[in-house]
């Protein structure tokens, strides 16, 4: 595994760390690493062309074209 060795890291920052370590339960080492992953494993932003059927779980057995009516009616209101 490799070694990271940061220099003039600030104090304030790493006091932050070690309590937000604390908290978790976790080594200021295992928390910089969670922290590092979670940073870097940022997943690509989705294509427009790519969000087809997002979402479709969520009308199953619904009319949308009732429902987009109904609405419309309480515009109105």
């Amino acid at each position: 595994m490799a070694t990271l060795n940061i220099k003039d890291f600030p104090e304030g920052l790493y006091d932050l760390l070690k309590s937000r370590a604390s908290r978790e339960r976790r080594s200021v080492a295992q928390e910089v690493i969670r922290l590092l992953e979670a940073a870097v494993d940022v997943p690509e932003p989705l294509s427009i062309l790519e969000l087809r059927g997002l979402g479709k779980e969520h009308w199953q057995g619904i009319d949308a074209g009732r429902y987009v009516d109904e609405e419309r009616s309480e515009w109105g209101s």
